[in-house]
């Protein structure tokens, strides 16, 4: 069960989305990019297998925590504070970060055919679409929280 995202109190928010998504993406993360390559290397002459994906999950990892520090260490802390002067260019940042992993989420859905397995899909490459979807769901979530309900308040001209 998901616990519902505290979305009344910016400053919650800031510390549900690095305790319930920042966490998980740091600890899954790694985990998923080892499943897709062994998944890679062991089916490697099947047509359906995910070529790719494992280098993609790599750069993923780089890019989502240099774009979850910036939050941690810079915008979530000014949030917190009630907003700072130039917020708005931290808040522009993170949405073009976010545009970015939502063409990673396309490409990984590209990739493994919107995650359907081949018949008869090794124990690995199931755990792997399964973890996947999973991730792919909680980073759209994430994504959603911060565009949509985080980020609005502190933008210019918001009410």
């Amino acid at each position: 069960m998901t616990l519902p995202a505290p979305t009344e109190d910016a400053a919650a928010l800031t510390r549900f989305i690095e305790t319930h998504f920042h966490e998980r993406h740091r600890m899954e993360m790694p985990d998923l990019a080892a499943m897709a390559a062994r998944v890679e290397q062991r089916h490697t002459a099947d047509p359906h297998v995910p070529h790719g994906l494992s280098a993609l999950l790599q750069r993923m990892i780089g890019a989502m925590e240099v774009h979850m520090k910036k939050e941690e260490l810079i915008l979530f802390p000014a949030i917190r504070r009630g907003g700072l002067p130039g917020i708005e260019s931290s808040i522009a940042v993170m949405r073009a970060d976010h545009d970015d992993h939502t063409r990673d989420i396309a490409e990984i859905r590209r990739l493994t055919g919107n995650l359907t397995l081949p018949a008869g899909a090794c124990r690995t490459w199931s755990a792997l679409y399964y973890a996947l979807a999973e991730f792919l769901d909680a980073l759209a979530e994430h994504i959603r929280l911060e565009n949509d309900v985080l980020f609005p308040p502190f933008e210019k001209g918001a009410a």
